[in-house]
């Protein structure tokens, strides 16, 4: 059962609530959590307290034995509760924009997979993450940490690590490699400045513009209809009006570089210009528009997939429409990868389709990170198109074991001798479906 309320702490205290597997008491100004949230201790699967003025958590919280996920965004905590490590089911974990300072170890549940502490203060981590053997997903930009421990190298199951606006003078050359990641965002870290391609992008003035209809809205930035009547563009244009400077993903300028050094690439949805002289100096990037058709491939992942996209149940594909969809984004990602940037979040939903042809974009730049001179950084992009390609397969209602094994072959070995992703692209593009 999941309820909501206009004066939800009153229901709690009427007993409304009983049974309830949700429940969210985001922006109701607690300063502590109310003695009847008790009563949901045997129920309560999700709890949302976001946008509070909490300090601590109580004792009692460990009672929870069916809590899977807290959400504790924008609440005044110095540092993650440590009854969170007594809680024996809790598995996602966001507290971002806290201001925190310390995590401490006893403060990691047990079977923890997603931990989200984006925008805080953290200047360091416990090595006791690296014990944690079901996370998966570890989002920690905008924080100041200038390392990781040594022993998250054995935080074998990671796929999606975030560690992008930091202050990494240097990052650790075992991240990379660890067997399962994915989708790995390090931009904006002081270790990424000796790789950042130098570059005069084009500019467009606010005034020259004139905004259309909003399109869309993600957590960072809405996209509008606009008209340039003063450019030259190719075809129809948006504009992407980003909210701030820093994303779960990492930093805004670089999703603006990483667009605009690629450009209007094949298989992608890079940049045309940036945007100067908004009034209220938001960030801007003007990008082609695709058809209105084209719909997104997949859902972005849930609770329980975690790192996985979330498909609508019956969406199917032609094994010629994989193929095409496949290459399409590889060649996209490929291209990237060659402007000297790695995508970071090469997923199902930042993909736009043509549900009535065969073509596909891969967008949404927010990830995007300069790579280093080692070809083993440019690995995540790899395995995470190997796993779409894989989920594509799924979806398929006949067989392909040609291509199977090729992404297959994508996703295990060690990081240092898998092929590049523009071979694997190109390999699976000589096949022949049957």
């Amino acid at each position: 059962m999941t309820l909501t309320d206009s004066d939800p702490i009153s229901a709690l205290d009427r007993g409304d609530h009983a049974g309830a597997i949700t429940l969210s008491l985001a922006g109701c100004g607690l300063t502590a959590l109310p003695d009847s949230l008790r009563a949901l201790s045997g129920s309560l699967r999700v709890l949302d307290l976001a946008g509070n003025r909490l300090t601590a958590l109580p004792h009692w919280l460990s009672e929870f034995t069916e809590l899977r996920v807290l959400f504790g965004s924008a609440n005044p905590f110095a540092a993650l509760p440590e009854v969170l490590g007594a809680c024996p089911a809790l598995s996602q974990i966001g507290f971002r924009g806290c201001g925190m300072t310390h995590l401490p170890p006893a403060a990691l549940p047990p079977a923890l997979r997603w931990l989200t502490l984006t925008d805080n203060a953290l200047t360091e981590l416990p090595a006791s993450l690296g014990e944690r053997g079901d996370l998966r997903k570890l989002l920690l930009a905008g924080n100041r940490l200038r390392t990781l421990p040594e022993a998250m190298a054995a935080a074998a199951g990671l796929e999606l690590v975030r560690i992008s606006a930091n202050a990494f003078d240097s990052l650790p050359g075992w991240l990379p490699r660890l067997p399962r990641l994915a989708w790995l965002a390090w931009g904006g870290n002081p270790a990424e400045s000796v790789s950042v391609q130098a570059c005069q992008p084009r500019t467009v003035r606010w005034t020259d513009l004139v905004l259309g209809p909003r399109l869309g809205e993600g957590s960072s930035g809405e996209v509008h209809e606009v008209d340039w009547p003063r450019g030259e563009p190719a075809g129809p244009v948006v504009l992407k009006l980003f909210k701030g400077h820093v994303s779960s993903d990492g930093l805004t300028q670089r999703e603006i570089d990483a667009a605009l050094a690629v450009g209007d690439a094949d298989g992608l949805i890079g940049g045309l210009a940036g945007l100067a002289g908004h009034p209220r100096q938001r960030p801007g990037l003007l990008m082609p528009r695709v058809a209105p058709h084209w719909r997104v491939l997949g859902g972005p992942p849930s609770p329980s997939s975690c790192t996985r996209d979330v498909y609508p149940p019956d969406r199917r594909f032609t094994l010629a429409q994989m193929a095409s969809i496949a290459t399409r984004v590889g060649r996209g990602a490929a291209a990237l990868h060659r402007a000297g940037y790695a995508h970071g979040d090469l997923y199902a939903h930042n993909i736009l389709y043509d549900p009535q042809g065969s073509g596909a974009r891969l967008g949404d730049l927010g990830a995007a990170s300069a790579l280093p001179h080692d070809p083993v950084w440019a690995v995540p992009d790899l395995r995470a198109w190997a796993i779409l390609a894989e989920e594509l397969l799924d979806r398929c209602p006949e067989p392909w074991p040609e291509a199977r094994a090729l992404v297959s072959s994508c996703l295990t070995g060690s990081a240092d001798e898998l092929v590049a992703l523009g071979d694997a692209v190109c390999a699976l593009a000589a096949l022949t479906p049957p």
